[in-house]
């Protein structure tokens, strides 16, 4: 069984193979120090971006509920929508009051995957923000971070009402990832995967296992991978978890540092190719 990736499209996917060829690890694997060096180098342009794209739109709409607007970006960064400053504003409108306008207007920053995506994602999120009440600014610490994001699970876990359309891993806790790059020394401390959870579907999941295969995870990751499909609550802690093996033995960066390394590792984004310091 290959551990190299197939067409490489940056450089992190590029050194992973190289890494994959030196060996030096368990079963002539990758050596594990190396490709945690490889993750928090592969890490630190997206993070860079990620931090300046949530910060500037924060700005720009200053009077808007901040939780909504990192609720818009989350859906840019799951390749639902073109992040534009036109569909944060729409998608902060909508999930107040799900004005029709707005969802149309927010829906035309459609990607591969259409309309029907970000429709239902806005309406889900409109419906859990009418059920939850989340802090008025997002938090300077992280156990205020995670009671927020236990708040957002409680409705999705309750056996009395059905789960949102399209409110699955992603939805249900991308919004506090971007919240994590808005306060970064927040995300400094997050180093429990009990406290906030990260979203641990799409490239996430490929790159925990890739790295199943090359012998530096005990385990590959659990679960469904699709937003509207069934889920586990469990499963996200449990991949979550997974990622915590990466970041053992290495003091100086956090666990949003290893989903970003993961994510670069993962993706088949093309433009990832410039996100590389």
């Amino acid at each position: 069984m290959s551990m190299k990736i197939g067409k490489p499209i940056n450089k992190v996917q590029e050194r992973f193979n190289e890494l994959c060829d030196n060996g030096g690890g368990a079963g002539g694997g990758p050596a594990r120090t190396k490709i945690q060096e490889l993750l928090h180098q592969g890490s630190e342009k997206l993070n860079e971006f990620a931090f300046d794209e949530i910060t500037s739109h924060l700005a720009k709409f200053s009077d808007r509920n901040p939780w909504h607007v990192c609720y818009a970006v989350s859906l840019g960064w799951g390749h639902l929508a073109r992040i534009e400053e036109d569909f944060t504003d729409a998608a902060t409108i909508a999930l107040e009051t799900r004005d029709p306008d707005a969802l149309r207007e927010a829906s035309t920053f459609h990607l591969e995957r259409g309309r029907q995506p970000i429709l239902d994602s806005l309406t889900s999120g409109h419906q859990m923000f009418s059920m939850v009440r989340l802090p008025q600014e997002l938090p300077d610490d992280l156990s205020a971070m995670a009671r927020a994001q236990t708040r957002w699970m409680t409705p999705l876990v309750s056996p009395s009402q059905p789960r949102p359309r399209y409110m699955g891993t992603w939805n249900a806790t991308a919004m506090f990832m971007v919240a994590l790059f808005a306060k970064p020394v927040v995300a400094t401390n997050l180093r429990d995967p009990g406290s906030v959870a990260l979203p641990p579907n799409g490239p996430i999941a490929s790159s925990l296992s890739l790295l199943h295969k090359a012998k530096i995870l005990t385990r590959g990751p659990a679960g469904n991978d699709l937003d509207g499909g069934g889920w586990e609550p469990g499963v996200i802690y449990e991949n979550n978890g997974l990622m915590l093996e990466l970041l053992k033995g290495k003091s100086d960066w956090n666990l949003l540092d290893v989903h970003s390394g993961l994510y670069m590792l993962g993706t088949r984004f093309p433009l990832s190719a410039g996100w590389v310091s």
